[in-house]
């Protein structure tokens, strides 16, 4: 059986068509699930490394080994620093692969591990083990070789969650499938950044059970999905605004006819900015930020929850030093799951403002009595740079297309925000903007899409 998988930054969903109806996969009641997955035992990190008397044998044995071998072959001898320091990075590098061999199993083993909303709360319940939230935000990254193994394993995980979970609704085993990507990947690496996050997908595929997936434009998805419901043939632009990414798409639609994708755009930005955006905004001066004691960048790294590389440096930093309030609340956000907690008061913070002229939250967990309070004005000065960037991307693809639209199609679980449908709809004003379900826009075309032979990587 072959089904649709919208594998999200923020969160995930499948469908199939099933004797011409859709059916979307539930997980447990949901249609869809956080892209976060739990493992209860902890990925080894190479600042852990410590040289304990038996390591310190062993630098001291390569040491031996080297003096040994520069004299027998003439060499000269390296100075004893530089030598030591080439001792303890060979047996740091052994005891870190060790550590990955004895973790391997466990993180692997699938029936430890936990996915979406669970995952979360059993993290923040533990206080220990690994929670990866948006594995999704990563793949188009610079990974060294052991950073990308586990990446590919993390997805694994949550591609072989929705197989089985697929397998056991459908009655059916589920081996093959069409997987939603992003015109643009977040990347630091250009075009080959989203080459690798494809590679990344396709093996942990593999990994998961699938014996053939194929790629398909997650707004072509979308596009595929609003061509169903028109009647009469008409060219239409699809706005999908996502949690990582926002795509667009110029395709000709309707009317029982094939349809055909004229042109399509990327933004690597999504609703997760909007959340880093409220969090460094609303959140991050209670912590110093602007008070001059800290570089900026360590708040942006605090708010990068879906950065496990940013993560890392922010809690290896030392703030015994900074200056009262703010070094007590930045020791306490480094705590275990801290970070996580904070995020999801900003993202809540983010909704209510998009429907509320003020909001407030409790910060308890840092500092009793503690709490954010924030007006409408701090959701758009926290959220304008990412609005900006909407409406340069729709105005490019304006200038791009030869006939204006007859509609826009706008889905993603971002188009929720008024902010945003309203930012769409004023870069192209006079042109119906027709709404469609925010979160299963894209999985039901996928799900379309995955019936036709030859899905291909933008359109069909």
């Amino acid at each position: 059986m072959r089904i649709g998988i919208d594998f999200g930054t923020s969160y995930s969903a499948a469908a199939a068509v099933v004797d011409g109806q859709l059916e979307l996969v539930r997980f447990g009641e949901a249609r869809q699930f956080r892209t976060a997955v739990f493992f209860p035992e902890v990925v080894p990190d190479v600042d852990d490394f410590v040289l304990t008397p038996a390591l310190e044998a062993q630098v001291e044995a390569f040491i031996r080994s080297t003096r040994a071998d520069e004299r027998q072959n003439g060499r000269s001898p390296r100075p004893d620093g530089t030598l030591r320091r080439d001792a303890i990075r060979v047996v740091r590098r052994q005891w870190m692969e060790e550590r990955i061999r004895e973790a391997s199993g466990s993180v692997a083993s699938f029936q430890d591990a936990l996915f979406g909303e669970e995952a979360v709360e059993a993290y923040l319940e533990e206080g220990t083990g690994n929670l990866i939230e948006s594995p999704k935000s990563m793949f188009g990254y610079r990974l060294d070789p052991r950073v990308r193994k586990t990446i590919v394993s993390i997805a694994a995980h949550i591609l072989e969650h929705v197989r089985l979970v697929a397998t056991r609704q459908f009655g059916t085993p589920v081996r093959s499938a069409v997987i939603g990507r992003p015109v643009e990947f977040r990347s630091s690496m250009g075009p080959a950044g989203g080459e690798q996050a494809l590679s990344i997908l396709r093996e942990a595929a593999g990994v998961a059970g699938f014996d053939d997936v194929s790629f398909l434009e997650e707004p072509a998805a979308a596009a595929m999905h609003y061509h169903l419901s028109l009647a009469e043939r008409q060219r239409a632009l699809i706005v999908d605004i996502g949690g990582g990414t926002t795509d667009v798409a110029y395709a000709e639609l309707g009317a029982g006819q094939p349809p055909v994708m004229r042109r399509s755009w990327g933004l690597p930005r999504g609703g997760t900015d909007l959340d880093v955006g409220m969090s460094l905004h609303a959140f991050m001066p209670l912590f110093g930020k602007d008070a001059g004691a800290v570089p900026v960048h360590h708040f942006v790294e605090a708010a990068s929850v879906h950065n496990l590389p940013k993560q890392r440096e922010f809690r290896k930093q030392d703030y015994r030093m900074v200056e009262e309030p703010y070094g007590a609340r930045l020791r306490a956000l480094q705590g275990s799951g801290q970070t996580t907690r904070l995020n999801q008061a900003a993202e809540r913070m983010k909704i209510d403002l998009s429907g509320k002229p003020s909001a407030s939250t409790s910060l308890e967990f840092i500092e009793s009595g503690l709490a954010v309070n924030a007006a409408s004005d701090d959701f758009f000065v926290a959220s304008e740079d990412f609005l900006d960037r909407i409406s340069r991307l729709l105005i490019q693809a304006g200038a791009d297309i030869e006939e204006a639209p007859s509609s826009i199609f706008l889905t993603g679980g971002t188009s929720r925000s008024p902010q945003v449908r309203d930012r769409v709809a004023a870069s192209f004003e006079g042109i119906p903007v027709v709404h469609g379900d925010p979160s299963l826009g894209v999985v039901s075309g996928l799900a379309q899409a995955a019936l036709l032979p030859n899905s291909s990587d933008s359109f069909i």
